[in-house]
């Protein structure tokens, strides 16, 4: 059973009202927008016997390297980087380590990043602004500074979209008819690896690569990307005011990006990021849907 079939995966699961299945039950939920392909496959991945098990062992170890890095980037702050080799060690575990409902979710995520800035810079009036775009298909995508530059289109995002906003002195404000052109749900992803050891779910590899990421990057680098994750809250204002909608708000668990945590959470607070971005593009597509269908009611 592949990534791409995880709801008839998840809809097999075994379920009485004696012994009833908690993700059954959540991938039922309707109280949180979320594509059901995406939902499917997220509790695929954590309900892996790898995250009940294997990963309470490893994430001690990870954060201890993580505070053992520090250190000697404290002394060394320049002595190892390379973008490159991350990328590149990045890729190998995922090929041959991480399991196929996790390289789905990850490849998903840099695509949905991307649908929501451009959602964002598209209907805001009168912002001009140009993007860089990322659309992986296949996890060797992944190796041209993918994660990286990840980070990067975020700050650059927000600064370029706030600059203009002052000099131009005016408030974030939608464009009277909204282009939902660029939020759609066909990333066409290629087929995961499923070999023997493709086993590792998300969040273990999340709690493996972030000491790695501390390593091969400069200091200033692995903060930018720890303090990146709290911008949730950022980008779903800044979604939510176009839509002239809130209620998503609550929904967003990464917050306060003034007052940044501590990169020792950095592996769970990446699950949250992906789970808010996930919601957030299954939000704005339930109201593109709705226009559709509003559409189609006034030319019938």
């Amino acid at each position: 059973m592949s990534e791409s079939n995880a709801t008839e995966k998840i809809r097999q699961l075994k379920n009485s009202r004696r012994d009833p299945s908690p993700w059954m039950a959540l991938y039922l939920d309707s109280s949180t927008p979320m594509g059901e392909n995406a939902k499917a496959n997220i509790l695929l991945d954590i309900s892996s016997k790898s995250r009940q098990f294997f990963l309470p062992l490893i994430r001690p170890f990870c954060r201890l390297m993580i505070c053992i890095t520090k250190i000697l980037k404290t002394f060394l702050p320049n002595a190892i980087q390379s973008s490159w080799l991350l990328h590149q060690t990045i890729y190998l575990g995922l090929r041959y380590f991480v399991s196929p409902h996790a390289n789905y979710l990850i490849m998903r995520h840099f695509s949905i990043g991307s649908q929501l800035l451009e959602f964002v810079a598209v209907n805001a009036r009168e912002i001009d602004m140009e993007l860089n775009p990322l659309r992986p298909k296949k996890l060797a995508d992944l190796k041209d500074n993918v994660f990286l530059d990840h980070d990067l289109n975020i700050y650059n995002f927000i600064i370029a979209l706030n600059r203009q906003l002052n000099e131009k002195g005016i408030q974030l404000e939608p464009n009277d008819q909204l282009d939902y052109s660029c939020i759609h749900d066909d990333f066409g992803i290629e087929k995961m690896p499923k070999g023997w050891f493709n086993i590792i779910d998300l969040e273990t590899a999340i709690e493996i690569y972030t000491p790695m990421y501390q390593l091969f990057l400069t200091d200033s680098d692995f903060w930018r990307a720890c303090n990146s994750l709290q911008l949730d809250e950022t980008i779903a204002v800044y979604a939510t005011s176009i839509i002239k909608d809130q209620r998503f708000l609550g929904l967003v668990n990464n917050r306060h990006p003034i007052i940044p945590e501590s990169c020792l959470s950095a592996g769970h607070r990446l699950m949250l990021h992906g789970l808010a971005a996930e919601s957030l593009h299954g939000f704005i597509m339930k109201r593109k849907q709705a226009q559709a269908s509003a559409s189609e009611t006034d030319q019938s």
